[in-house]
């Protein structure tokens, strides 16, 4: 099945997200906000772990041990 590639700007998907009937709206609001919600977790979890992120404690990073 061909592929098609469309490039839009955050400006153009405003215009179209804008357009959408006000249910569909609210939906991809919630879920866009649920979206959010998880990569500030993330982002905050990621934090927790910098103490580990030191030089010398890379072994585990090596994908090419024998």
């Amino acid at each position: 099945m061909p592929q098609l590639t469309v490039n839009l700007d955050v400006d153009k998907i405003r215009d179209l997200v804008f357009q959408l009937p006000p249910a569909d709206f609210i939906q991809l609001a919630e879920e866009i906000e649920a979206r959010l919600e998880t990569l500030e977790m993330m982002k905050l979890a990621e934090s927790g772990f910098e103490e580990w992120n030191e030089p010398g404690e890379d072994i585990y990073d090596s994908d090419t041990e024998a």
